[in-house]
């Protein structure tokens, strides 16, 4: 069943690595629960189907940077970006991206929480097994307050813009 606007977040564990070793390679990524996360906080997520792939490397996670004084001034505490990644390859994308200290770049592996909100996509005729779909939500104190999942191949509703529409 896939999340709606109403539901509570489920729980899962996700993963962030914060800090680089002497190399610039990603320490250990460390647990991240969600509801310990999103409690008492105005958070935008975004999920996508993966680092380093065309659509969400040139245009998902940039619109979030370029508005990202213009979320935090519409009071959100923090904003998240999710795939179906571990936690070392979020880390490396996130500072390719400039995400550092905007975005939380959290991997979920093993899908356990996309399959939790129901929103995973099978891309394995593509090689690339079990991914997010392309979304962004508004989530206050754990609960969904907007939801906008993308049509499959489609990048029309996820982005920062319809976001700040949905916030004014």
């Amino acid at each position: 069943m896939t999340i709606k606007v109403g539901d509570r977040l489920p729980d899962g564990k996700l993963s962030e690595s914060l800090e680089f070793d002497a190399t610039g390679c990603p320490m250990p990524p460390r647990e991240v629960s969600v509801s310990e996360s999103a409690k008492g906080k105005r958070i935008v997520i975004f999920g996508l189907p993966g680092a380093y792939t065309p659509t969400c490397s040139a245009k998902h996670v940039p619109s979030y940077l370029k508005h990202y004084n213009d979320l935090k001034a519409k009071k959100v505490d923090e904003i998240w970006c999710v795939a179906v990644n571990d936690g070392f390859v979020m880390a490396a994308w996130g500072r390719d991206q400039k995400a550092g200290g905007k975005i939380r770049m959290l991997g979920d592996g093993s899908a356990a929480w996309t399959k939790a909100l129901g929103l995973e996509l099978d891309l394995s005729v593509r090689g690339m097994g079990t991914r997010m779909q392309r979304f962004s939500m508004l989530v206050e104190d754990g609960v969904v307050k907007s939801l906008n999942v993308e049509a499959p191949g489609k990048f029309e509703v996820s982005g920062a813009e319809t976001m700040l529409r949905q916030l004014a």
